[in-house]
């Protein structure tokens, strides 16, 4: 059903449209600010240390932070593309420092063409309902954007996160706020872990698509990672078919985690039992209020 489902919403790609039938004035406003970053002139140079004197006086790094990243762009002796990207990206509100990390992560945007691969995805998410400002901070978080087709991998994973979370306005707000939206693939993990979760665990659709629209993470976990926090719950006794399983398999991923992080025991060890006391204990309170609230229901109706 799920499978089913997302499937003939990929292949429909509905998203389609909205970018091939941008507004004009995006166009423009676009192609004005191409324009902009074409009208640069760019240097040569024979010199091997090019690119690494280049880095630093325009976008500010240190020689040592260039030397660790600048390897695959080492083959440039002329400033003619970079400097059309950088003029680019400022453009769009990046600041130096949005620039420097997306440059440090991987160095060979500095290569890409402007014009047919950089502005497209940037009218796209414009065209979204995206303000300039989000799309700095979507990119900073998600910078793989830069890299897929618009129409074949970009729109099909909106479309499909569109579908398990139930609106667009959602897919924009995790979208914004995550790093990991686009990382993840529907066949190997995504699928997987929504078969499992309903045809093993018994977990109805609607219940967890709830869910997912708080905590999208739950399905984008590697496979034996899912299973084994289920195998967790279960040696925890939380029914499966209870309301709080699908929550208990949240707070079992990411609550010990977050126990550590806001404690301030010094000693190491009692550090470590501490947090794990503490993780179990609220966990077994989850399972106990959940089997409450069963029996509670079993009087009631």
């Amino acid at each position: 059903m799920v499978a089913a489902t997302l499937r003939s919403i990929l292949r429909r790609n509905s998203l389609l449209p909205l970018f091939e039938t941008c507004r004009l004035r995006d166009l423009l406003f676009f192609s004005s600010y191409v324009d902009i970053a074409f009208a640069v002139c760019g240097t040569t140079s024979p010199d091997p240390h090019f690119v690494m004197e280049y880095l630093v006086n325009s976008c500010g790094f240190s020689p040592s932070e260039v030397a660790k990243f600048s390897k695959p762009i080492t083959y440039l002796r002329s400033t003619d593309k970079p400097d059309v990207v950088l003029n680019f990206m400022r453009s769009q509100c990046f600041n130096g420092v949005g620039i420097r990390k997306l440059i440090s992560w991987k160095a060979s945007y500095l290569c890409m063409n402007v014009e047919k691969n950089l502005a497209p995805k940037f009218l796209f998410l414009l065209d979204l309902g995206l303000l300039e400002s989000d799309i700095v901070d979507v990119i900073l978080k998600n910078h793989v954007i830069l890299l897929l087709n618009v129409h074949h991998s970009f729109v099909a994973k909106l479309e499909m996160w569109e579908s398990l979370l139930g609106s667009r306005e959602l897919v924009l707000k995790h979208l914004k706020k995550t790093g990991w939206f686009f990382f993840f693939s529907f066949e190997k993990t995504l699928h997987p872990n929504l078969k499992f979760l309903r045809d093993e665990c018994g977990i109805p659709e609607k219940r967890a698509s709830l869910v997912l629209r708080s905590h999208p993470q739950l399905i984008s976990q590697k496979p034996e990672s899912l299973r084994a926090l289920v195998a967790r719950a279960d040696e925890l006794g939380m029914p499966w078919l209870s309301r709080m399983f699908v929550r208990t398999l949240m707070f079992s991923k990411w609550g010990l985690n977050g126990i550590c992080k806001t404690s301030c025991c010094v000693d190491q060890d009692y550090h470590c039992e501490f947090c794990v006391a503490v993780h179990e204990f609220l966990i077994l309170q989850l399972s106990s209020a959940s089997r409450i609230l069963e029996g509670m229901q079993k009087l009631l109706f």
